[in-house]
């Protein structure tokens, strides 16, 4: 196959891993965003082998993924080190070795929800849902938490004009329940866990749990269900228990999101990522959640003027990458 001829420089490599999906750009030398792919995590039993199925396809090669050099992944993990483990799923790999094994000049790994956070300056207002009022202080901290596969939290902090993004593991603080449900809900989850994080519930894992557990408060049997199936049912109006369970997921959610506010000081807004939220659509908007995210006695009224937003904009996690590689 000849190679594509280019007057500017090669592609860039950027992925967004998470749990279940594994998603995949090139970034043009002009800064375009082409040939996105996503692929089932399942289907490879390695990171790398995902990686080079991306950059064989035929789009990728129609674009120029012959020519990588460089490369972005945005990966839900702990990478202070070399070697890496994957929270929600069993891939572990040294970066070195892959970057060697693509053949790449370079390779930065990123949290995921880091990356994220990243995006939120490029984002524009098509790309997000407002929930709720409240006026956000330009020069404030901006929040990021997202279920999706897991719970991640991220932060922005300005600094010299400038934002830096936090990497955290948020996601596994303990959850903290705010009436009687929600106990039940939490009791039920520690007959399996001795420790409940606020990942076990506000996650796709999590809402099974929460199904399950509301089903038994109810005297309901628990069928099995996917995520899917549950935000459909009840969306559908199919299932009184899927109804109550995206009920208390959208309630939960606020609590979670206004504790991430209140630590970090969030009044240049709180925004809401992940794979989940999106689905609700204005099931969302109408729920609790804002509700919740104001309900902090003394700092209700604190609360109340940070804006919240739910992130809608496709692959927002690659504007992230894009960031991080130019500040590279």
């Amino acid at each position: 196959m000849m190679r594509p001829r280019y007057d500017m420089p090669p592609p860039k490599l950027l992925a967004d891993i998470g749990g279940t999906n594994a998603r995949f750009a090139l970034e043009l030398g002009n800064g375009e965003i082409a040939a996105i792919a996503s692929l089932r995590c399942d289907d490879y039993p390695t990171l790398s082998q995902a990686i080079q199925h991306y950059l064989s396809s035929v789009e990728a090669v129609a674009v120029g993924a012959i020519d990588v050099e460089e490369a972005a992944v945005a990966i839900a993990a702990d990478i202070r080190s070399d070697r890496v483990s994957m929270t929600n799923r069993d891939w572990q790999f040294s970066t070195d070795a892959m970057r060697k094994e693509l053949g790449l000049r370079s390779l930065v790994l990123v949290n995921d929800f880091t990356a994220m956070a990243l995006s939120i300056p490029r984002l524009n207002d098509i790309d997000t849902l407002r929930i709720g009022g409240g006026q956000a202080n330009p020069q404030g901290a901006i929040g990021l938490v997202g279920p999706g596969t897991g719970f991640g939290v991220s932060a922005l902090i300005p600094s010299d004009g400038k934002w830096s993004a936090l990497v955290t593991e948020g996601g596994h603080v303990n959850f903290a329940p705010s009436n009687e449900l929600e106990i039940q809900i939490l009791q039920y989850a520690w007959r399996e866990f001795s420790h409940v994080s606020v990942e076990r519930l506000l996650s796709g894992i999590g809402l099974n749990i929460v199904y399950r557990a509301i089903c038994e408060v109810r005297g309901a049997v628990a069928e099995e269900l996917s995520v899917a199936d549950i935000v459909q049912r009840a969306l559908d109006g199919q299932c009184a228990c899927c109804d109550e369970t995206i009920d208390a997921f959208c309630d939960m959610l606020g609590t979670a999101a206004a504790n991430v506010a209140l630590t970090i000081g969030a009044t240049g807004g709180m925004y809401i990522g992940g794979g989940i939220v999106p689905r609700l659509g204005a099931r969302f908007a109408a729920s609790g959640f804002r509700r919740r995210f104001e309900d902090k006695g003394r700092f209700a009224a604190y609360l109340a003027n940070i804006p919240t937003y739910v992130i809608t904009a496709d692959n927002p996690t690659f504007l992230g990458l894009s960031v991080r590689l130019s500040d590279a």
